[in-house]
This record gives C-alpha cells, sequence and structure tokens, in this order.
C-alpha cells in the first residue's frame, strides 16, 4: 500500500509523508473499509508521526500461553477459586505471591485443584510450583538438581527453579497464539520487540518463525535465547547472549566470567539478568574480568547501590529498566523490601546522569504491555495506593519514550528518527507529542504502520496545534 499522511507533526513542524509498501495495522474505525485500496490518505490533524515503539524486554510465549493471571486473588480461597475456572485439561495460572497464601507447595496447590494437573508460576517468573498430578505428568523431566525442591523423605515437592525448559519437554504440545499478542502490540504502538527468553529451544524458536512468516507476529523480532550458532533472518536476529542468574543460588564470579568468555569466543553481547545487589556485584566483577563487548546489557538492574553507577558507566553496559513493577507491585515492595535498598529500586534518573544508556520495557507478561503505561511510571514513580518511591529517580516522559524510541541494538542509544529512505514501522498520535507526554496513554495511537519505507518528507503550510 501507497499511504500519504498530511500535516503529521514530526520534531514539532508540520509535514506530509509518504510511505509505500506498507501494511496500515491499526487505523480509525473510519479507514477500515480502505485497506484493500492500492493507496490511502489520512489527515493526521497535526498528530505525532514518531517511529514505531521498541519494547526491550518480554516474553512472546509465555504472553501467548492460555493461562489465568491470579495476581489480583486476595487469599487462598479466591486463588483456587480462580485456578478451578480455568477450561482444559492443565490449569495454568501465574502472577503468584506470598502475600495471597504464604508459601506453597504440592500438598497445598492438591487442596486448591485436587483433579487436574495445575502450574502456578511465581510473579518473579523464576518458580514454577506443581500439585502432585501435574508432578506425575512431568516426571520424566525432573533432575537431581537443586533446582527440584524435596521434601524430608526425598520426593519432589512440587516447586522446580528456573525450569521453563526442562518442563516444556514434558508438557503436552499446544499452540500459543501469537497472531493475539501480536494484534494487541501493534494497538500499543509497538513494532518491534526483544524476546529475552533464555535457552529457546529449537520448538520455541520454530513457533516464533512461524509468527513471523505468516505475519501472525508482525512485529520485528531479536531474540536474547537464540543459541550461538543461530543464524539471522529476515524473520529473527539473534541479539546478546541471555543468562539467567538464579537469584536463590548465585554463581560465583569465575563462573559468570567463564560463561562471558565462551559468547566472546562466538562473538556475541550479554544480556544478564540482575535483580538483587549481590547479583549485580558479580556482574560487574565477571565483566570486568572477562572484558566488555559493545551491546552487554543489564536485565533489570532491580537494586543498584549508589556505589554501582559509576561501575555500569565505567563498563558501557546498557541498562534494561522495568519502571511498570513500581506502580503494579511498588506497595509490595514497600512492605517486602529491605529498607536500605528500597531507595535504589529499579533507578533510572540517576543511571542516566551517571552516564549510564537505559530504556524502559514492560517484562511482559509479568507486567502490562503498555508502554504508555511504563512511561507514566517512569515519570510519576507511583504505586497502586499513590505512595511515591524514590522520586529523584523520575525522568521526564521524553526520555522513557526516547528510550522505546531506541534501536533494537542499542537500547537507551539515541532514539530513531524519520528520514526519507528509512524502512520499518511508524506510529502515529492523536495529538502533538508534547501533549501526548503530558498524559502518556494508549488510546492515543491513532494508527500504526508495519513494513514501510519513507518515500516523501515534506514541510507543509498546514499549521500544527
Amino acid at each position: 500500500m501507497r499511504l500519504v499522511l498530511r500535516n503529521a507533526e514530526l520534531d514539532g513542524r508540520p509535514v506530509d509523508v509518504t510511505v509505500s509498501g506498507c501494511e496500515v495495522a491499526v487505523l480509525d474505525g473510519a479507514y477500515l473499509d480502505d485497506l484493500d485500496r492500492e493507496s490511502l490518505e489520512v489527515d493526521a490533524a497535526g498528530g505525532a508521526l514518531v517511529p514505531g515503539l521498541h519494547d526491550h524486554h518480554l516474553h512472546l510465549l509465555a504472553m501467548a500461553a492460555a493461562s489465568v493471571d491470579c495476581s489480583g486473588a486476595a487469599t487462598l480461597a479466591e486463588l483456587g477459586s480462580q485456578l478451578r475456572q480455568v477450561p482444559g485439561p492443565w490449569v495454568r495460572g501465574t502472577g503468584y505471591h506470598e502475600s495471597i497464601g504464604g508459601t506453597l507447595d504440592r500438598r497445598v496447590l492438591d487442596r486448591l485443584v485436587p483433579d487436574r494437573p495445575l502450574r502456578l508460576q511465581h510473579r518473579s517468573g523464576g518458580l514454577w510450583i506443581l500439585n502432585s498430578l501435574a508432578l506425575e505428568e512431568v516426571a520424566a523431566a525432573l533432575d537431581d538438581s537443586d533446582d527440584v525442591e524435596r521434601d524430608a523423605q526425598g520426593n519432589p515437592n512440587g516447586r522446580l527453579w528456573r525450569y521453563d525448559s526442562r518442563l516444556r519437554t514434558a508438557l503436552p504440545p499446544a499452540k500459543p497464539d501469537l497472531a493475539a499478542v501480536g494484534d494487541r502490540l501493534l494497538r500499543l504502538g509497538i513494532t518491534g520487540v526483544t524476546d529475552a527468553t533464555p535457552d529457546l529451544d529449537a520448538v520455541a524458536i520454530g513457533l516464533l518463525r512461524d509468527a513471523r512468516t505468516t505475519r501472525a507476529l508482525p512485529q520485528d523480532l531479536m531474540l536474547l535465547g537464540a543459541p550461538d550458532d543461530f543464524v539471522d533472518s529476515a524473520e529473527l536476529t539473534a541479539g546478546p547472549a541471555k543468562l539467567l542468574l538464579r537469584d536463590h543460588d548465585l554463581p560465583d564470579v569465575r563462573t559468570v566470567a567463564a560463561w562471558i568468555a565462551e559468547r566472546r569466543v562466538a562473538r556475541r553481547s550479554v544480556a544478564i539478568h540482575c535483580v538483587t545487589s549481590e547479583a549485580l556485584a558479580i556482574v560487574v566483577a565477571a565483566l570486568d574480568t572477562a572484558g566488555f563487548r559493545a551491546g552487554d546489557r543489564i536485565e533489570h538492574a532491580a537494586v543498584v547501590p549508589p556505589g554501582m553507577r559509576a561501575d555500569l558507566a565505567r563498563l558501557g553496559v546498557h541498562v534494561v529498566t522495568n519502571p511498570g513493577f513500581l506502580h503494579d507491585r511498588g506497595d509490595s515492595y514497600a512492605r517486602d523490601v529491605l529498607p536500605d535498598e528500597l531507595p535504589f529500586l529499579y533507578p533510572y534518573g540517576s543511571l542516566i546522569r551517571a552516564g549510564v544508556p537505559v530504556a524502559a520495557a514492560s517484562d511482559a507478561p509479568f507486567c502490562d504491555p503498555d508502554p504508555w503505561a511504563v512511561i507514566r511510571a517512569a515519570a510519576e514513580r507511583t504505586t497502586i495506593s499513590g505512595r511515591v518511591l524514590s522520586p529523584d529517580e523520575r525522568v521526564a516522559p521524553t526520555t522513557a519514550l526516547a528510550g522505546y524510541l531506541s534501536p533494537a541494538t542499542v537500547p537507551g542509544g539515541r532514539p530513531q528518527t524519520l528520514d526519507v529512505g528509512r524502512r520499518g514501522g511508524l506510529c502515529l498520535l492523536r495529538l502533538p507529542r508534547r501533549e501526548a507526554l503530558a498524559a502518556p496513554d494508549a488510546d492515543l495511537v491513532r494508527l500504526v504502520i508495519t513494513g514501510g519505507t519513507i518515500t516523501r518528507l515534506a514541510t507543509t503550510g498546514t499549521s500544527v496545534k
């Protein structure tokens, strides 16, 4: 399709933009009947035109999995009621936290769902809890590692740590609805994503490749969990290699440094999951030992003591942070996080001031994928109850948006710009950028374009509000 946008705002000036070879993914209802036309002209009415947004950290297959979000349950009784309503032979729940019902094991889950296999994911994403029927179904995948918790008799108690890839081989086959995920992301203005799931196997990569090939998933896609021998294609590219540090069983510096050195042999940067200050200290020491490579990233950097900001700047690493958690989970953080660490939770402003490139991301499905909600959270740092966490870490909405506009390979780097010859996604908002960022909201997204090439970009005489 050839698309002409009249009177769009670009960098504060009114422009007409012509885009060829594009797919119009989301349109106002008035234009839906025109999607099959070879060309379409749209009056942007002064709305801001920006590159398509890129979410630098989410988990597509987990987003597509059929499950129930249990984070809203207040008691074990409510949790059980939610889980029993899930259809199908298996029950899958997510978002559990100990504030709902304490520490769970298979016996507790047997009381909640006694008649079907159940697996319940902790909201951290690092722990699966299975009932007895589910343990029987996946018995062949249970190994002798410490990741399988056991009772006093040596039997699995249903708590499996960092077990996603090992569980996947024992679970019944399921085809995730990636088309629904892709559509949802488009309607938020997202035309590119980085999947941060570690250790993707051939089956998972095949599902993602098929979704990209058929355009069920129209977003550009970079994989942190791709193996070292992965070959890039038009559908999928490999990003830095993901290492997920187990918070309940942290490795030593030498082990992490050796893993980084192996990735260097494969000419890969690294993306390392860090949600504790202890993990971050290990990673900083390991990078000092193994050496820095352009593109190295810290995922989450959930706790960064002031003394480590200079280390991150010196190493040149990029930080992908998740301010959305401050809104969704901030009240429980205020209760559960050590008082000495609470001021340093999900830092943003202080890292930028220290010279560390930072980009915000959602970590969906563990948090809402809405980038506009994440931008609000970065600017406000306000919990659901209204408590403000570390106001000095606030950043302007323009700064948070810039992170979403930074390239997949350089999160927090220079935002992408719109120029003649640029190919890729575009997002048209209903308001000029200044007005839109005064109250960021997903409803501001009016039109999303994927796979287009800008062929004409000309300033118009029409005024922009």
